[in-house]
């Protein structure tokens, strides 16, 4: 079983340095552009079935992306963004501190009305764990955001001793692949 994993093509937010979390951008034209170059990698790939979150950016780069090869979609909640609550559509730089201690597993911070990262990685660890089993002789591809990224590449590397979890830095479209026990060296 092979685990592929997508970040949603470009929107205006990504564009303007502005949080998204779970407020629903749509893709702009250089994210449909994205999507569509995506779709050349994706080709090359046996995929027997995309899960994908529900949020107007991750459908829409599922949609470009699965044009060619046709395979079932399905939509799946626990794919969605992390809720950055009282600060989606403002500038992280402006508020450093609280996106690091919102990343801190031991301080798992509730301020702002941010989703705590625990209960974020126990809905998408138990998701992936769920996957394994379900699809175990096929190849899946999980589109989905930044922050779920964070998390899914967290699942299978782990947490730093100080709490802190290392962020995928996936680009826009970009597709990574994960197999259960396989040591991985991004960065």
């Amino acid at each position: 079983m092979k685990l592929y994993v997508m970040r949603h093509g470009q929107t205006d937010w990504n564009v303007a340095g502005k949080v998204q979390g779970c407020t629903d951008i749509e893709l702009n034209e250089n994210g449909v552009e994205q999507a569509k170059k995506a779709r050349e990698k994706f080709n090359q790939c046996e995929i027997d079935v995309i899960l994908c979150s529900p949020l107007k950016r991750t459908r829409k780069t599922a949609e470009i992306v699965n044009q060619d090869k046709q395979v079932p979609i399905v939509f799946e909640e626990r794919l969605k963004e992390r809720n950055f609550g009282d600060l989606e559509g403002k500038r992280p730089e402006k508020y450093q501190q609280k996106f690091t201690n919102a990343w801190n597993c031991l301080l798992n911070t509730k301020e702002d009305n941010i989703e705590p990262v625990v209960d974020l990685c126990d809905k998408v660890w138990g998701f992936l764990d769920e996957v394994k089993e379900k699809y175990q002789d096929k190849n899946v591809l999980l589109v989905t955001h930044g922050a779920i990224s964070h998390v899914i590449l967290a699942y299978f590397e782990g947490i730093e001793d100080d709490g802190t979890m290392r962020m995928s830095g996936m680009g826009n479209c970009e597709i990574r692949e994960f197999e259960w026990n396989k040591e991985y060296n991004y960065g």
